[in-house]
């Protein structure tokens, strides 16, 4: 699982290159349907921190799910810094 998240998280930085600290958590949480197991990134980024934290099946679905909306959030964030130049 480590190599697995390590893999879809090393593609980040390629989003944006001012990324300092990167954190991912991952756990089970008590629920009535499959999606109990969870997982959150949060990037540490001067100015401003992005954090996503989605559910899954699966470890590897919920990682990859959470990768996907921070690419969303990455490209928002950076139509928004060329807007404001």
């Amino acid at each position: 699982m480590v190599k697995f998240v390590k893999n879809k998280i090393d593609k980040v930085p390629h989003l944006y290159g001012r990324i300092e600290i990167v954190q991912v958590f991952l756990k089970i949480e008590k629920s009535d349907s499959d999606d109990d197991k969870v997982c959150g990134i949060r990037l540490a980024i001067p100015g401003n921190d992005l954090f996503v934290k989605k559910e899954g099946e699966t470890f590897e679905a919920a990682v990859s799910k959470v990768i996907d909306a921070l690419h969303g959030e990455i490209e928002k964030m950076k139509t928004k810094l060329q807007d404001q130049q």
